[in-house]
């Protein structure tokens, strides 16, 4: 199993809305790859909530079943087709895969 674990940080205005109605866009074109390829274990998708300590304002946390279907997913062009958004509202990106 691999766990797929990616934070990202946004811009306070990007793309003509605030930070908080591109989390919330992110949220949904996330929600939308949950299904995209055979072997993901789990696929959760969160936004940043007041009163919580938070570094990030959205997390995926996601788990395969394997690297190829990591891999899949990755490549999917419906995942390919977020990077230009993400990219455009993002200020900053982390990322981190460990098998278990």
């Amino acid at each position: 199993m691999i766990k797929h674990i990616v934070m990202w940080k946004l811009k306070e205005h990007a793309e003509g809305a605030d930070r908080a109605a591109n989390a919330r866009k992110m949220k949904e074109m996330l929600d939308a790859c949950a299904n995209l390829v055979p072997g993901i274990l789990a696929f959760e998708v969160a936004i940043a909530q007041p009163d919580l300590e938070a570094t990030y304002d959205v997390v995926l946390y996601s788990a395969f079943a394997s690297k190829e279907a990591l891999n899949a997913y990755q490549s999917h062009p419906e995942h390919q087709a977020l990077k230009p958004f993400f990219g455009a509202v993002r200020d900053a990106r982390q990322c981190m895969d460990y098998a278990l």
